[in-house]
C-alpha cells in the first residue's frame, strides 16, 4: 500500500467492539506485531455550538522503541472511556487491539466555550504495537445512550515510507524507581517533571521517589506494587516554575504544563502533546505523571491520558493520587461543590460510564450492585444539606483567598481547617462505612449519586478508595500486569 490512507467519515454506528474482537495469546501477539510501538498522532477539533461538529485528522504516524505493554492482554474490556480507539484487521474487521480513553476535547466541548460557538483544536495521541501487515485504524465516541459511534476511520500500512523512523529523541536522565519485571508483564510508570532547572535536577529525583512512595502507600496500589515497574525521566528547564496565567507567571519548559485549563485556577494541563509524547518515548511507559516544580495547589488527571500534580503543595501526595483515579482507572470526581468550567459534564438521562458513580435509573441494575449489603435503601440516606453548608463557606473563602493573592500557606492552612470540620462530620454518618448510592457526585448535587460516603474521590479527608474505587483501579491494573 502507499501513503497511509484517509477516509473522511460521516458519525455512524459503528459495529460493535466485541462483536469481531480477537484476543491474542502470545503466539498470536508474535505472528501479528513485530514487538515495537507505533503512535498515531492525530488532530481533534470541533464545536459544540448550535451546530455541533468534531473532526479527526492524522498528524502522522511515529514508530517509537519497544512495546512495553501486554502481549495477551490487548483488548479492552473494562468499558470505560468517553472514546475508543482500536485496531481492526481491514478485511474480516476483527480487534487486534483496543483501548478506551478520555480526552482535553472531550471535556472541553462541555465548557461554555465551546458551546458558544468557538472552534477548538487539540493534538492526542493513541500508541499501539506495530502490527506487521496494513490495517483500519478506528476512533470512536460514546453517546449519551451509552452505544459507540464512529467518528474516524483510516487504512494504514506500517510499511508506508510516509511512516516516521527517526530516531527517539535520546538524553534525557532515566532513573529506575523499582522495577520489577520485564515492561511487557508490568504496569510501566513513567515519572516526568516539569520547571525543573539542572541545578535542581535532584530535587526531582526526590519529588519523584517520594510522590510515588504516597502513591503505593494507598491500597489497592499498594499489595499490588509488584504489578508495577516506576521509572523517573529528567528534562532540564531554562527556569523554575511553570505558567500560571492567572498570575501572570510564564515558563518555557518541556512539558508546557500550566495551571488555569478551561478558566479554572487549580487545572494544570498541558497542551504539547506531541513535544511530551517525543521525550516520553525515551522510556517504556504505560502510564505517565507529570510533576510540576510549584507549590501553589494544583493538578489534573484524564482517563487514558496523564495525571499533573504540584511537587511542592502541601497537598501534593492527595494530588498524586486523587489525579492518578482519574487518569488510570476512570474514575470520576465524586464532589461537587467546587466550582469547575464544564456546564453538561453527564447529559441529562445518561449514565455515567465512569465506574464510581451512576444517575441510578434502576437501582436494580446498579454497576456495583453486588457490593451493597442486603437491606441497604437506594438511594443511601446522608445528611447531605449540612455538608453542603459547610463546604459551601469553605469555597467562599477559598474564593476569596485566591483573589486576594494569599500565599499558599493560608490556602494550606484552611484545607486543613476544612477536614478538621468535615472528616468528623462524614464520619458520624449512620451509613458511614457501607457501600450504597449517596446523592451528590460529579460537579452535581443532585440526580448523580457516588458509592460511599466518602473517598479520596470525594474529599482530602482519607487516604483511602472506597471499596467501588479499589476494585475499579484493580481491574485496570489487570489489563496491563501479565
Amino acid at each position: 500500500m502507499g501513503r497511509i490512507l484517509l477516509l473522511a467519515l460521516a458519525v455512524s454506528t459503528s459495529m460493535p467492539l466485541a462483536a469481531a474482537a480477537l484476543e491474542p495469546d502470545a503466539t498470536a501477539f508474535d505472528a501479528r506485531f513485530t514487538g515495537r510501538t507505533l503512535r498515531f498522532d492525530y488532530y481533534h477539533s470541533g464545536t459544540g455550538g448550535a451546530q455541533v461538529e468534531e473532526h479527526v485528522s492524522l498528524d502522522r504516524l511515529r514508530l517509537e522503541g519497544e512495546w512495553p505493554g501486554s502481549r495477551t492482554r490487548l483488548l479492552d474490556d473494562t468499558g470505560l472511556g468517553k472514546y475508543r480507539f482500536a485496531v481492526r484487521e481491514p478485511e474480516s474487521g476483527a480487534v487486534l487491539y483496543s483501548r478506551g480513553f478520555a480526552s482535553i476535547y472531550g471535556e472541553w466541548e462541555t465548557t461554555g466555550e465551546a458551546r458558544q460557538g468557538v472552534w477548538r483544536t487539540f493534538h492526542e495521541s493513541q500508541r499501539f504495537p506495530e502490527p506487521r501487515r496494513p490495517v483500519r485504524l478506528v476512533l470512536e465516541k460514546r453517546s449519551p445512550a451509552g452505544d459507540w459511534h464512529e467518528i474516524y476511520a483510516a487504512a494504514a500500512d506500517p510499511a508506508d515510507p510516509t511512516v516516521d523512523r527517526s530516531p527517539v529523541r535520546a538524553g534525557a536522565a532515566l532513573s529506575v524507581v523499582f522495577e520489577h519485571g520485564p515492561p511487557a508483564g508490568k504496569v510501566d510508570l513513567l515519572v516526568l517533571g516539569d520547571g525543573y532547572t539542572e541545578a535542581e535536577a535532584a530535587k526531582f529525583r526526590s519529588d519523584a521517589e517520594r510522590l510515588t512512595a504516597a502513591l503505593f502507600a494507598v491500597e489497592p496500589f499498594g499489595r499490588r506494587r509488584g504489578d508495577f515497574n516506576a521509572r523517573a525521566l529528567f528534562v532540564a528547564a531554562p527556569e523554575s516554575g511553570v505558567t500560571d496565567p492567572t498570575t501572570g507567571t510564564w515558563r518555557a519548559t518541556p512539558l508546557g504544563l500550566a495551571y488555569g485549563a478551561f478558566g479554572s485556577e487549580r487545572y494544570m494541563l498541558t497542551f504539547a502533546n506531541r513535544e511530551l509524547r517525543e521525550l516520553a518515548a525515551q522510556a517504556p511507559y504505560d502510564a505517565l505523571i507529570l510533576l510540576a516544580n510549584s507549590r501553589k495547589y494544583g493538578g489534573g488527571g484524564i482517563h487514558g491520558l496523564w495525571t499533573t500534580a504540584a511537587a511542592d503543595s502541601g497537598q501534593a501526595a492527595y494530588l498524586v493520587v486523587h489525579e492518578f483515579g482519574h487518569a488510570f482507572a476512570g474514575l470520576a470526581d465524586e464532589y461537587y461543590t467546587s466550582p469547575v468550567s464544564y456546564e453538561e459534564f453527564t447529559p441529562p438521562g445518561s449514565e455515567p460510564w465512569e465506574p464510581n458513580v451512576t444517575a441510578l435509573a434502576d437501582p436494580a441494575k446498579l454497576k456495583w450492585r453486588d457490593l451493597i449489603a442486603d437491606g441497604t435503601p437506594l438511594p443511601t440516606p446522608w445528611r447531605q444539606e449540612r455538608f453542603d453548608q459547610a463546604s459551601l463557606a469553605y469555597q467562599k473563602r477559598r474564593e476569596a483567598l485566591r483573589a486576594a493573592g494569599a500565599p499558599e500557606e493560608q490556602m494550606e492552612a484552611l484545607f486543613a481547617e476544612v477536614k478538621a470540620t468535615t472528616e468528623p462530620m462524614l464520619r458520624g454518618e449512620e451509613r458511614w462505612g457501607e457501600v450504597g448510592a449517596f446523592e451528590g457526585a460529579a460537579y452535581q448535587a443532585q440526580g448523580l449519586y457516588r458509592p460511599y460516603v466518602d473517598c479520596i474521590m470525594f474529599t482530602r479527608n482519607p487516604d483511602w478508595f472506597c471499596p467501588v474505587c479499589a476494585r475499579a483501579i484493580e481491574r485496570t491494573i489487570d489489563l496491563y500486569a501479565e
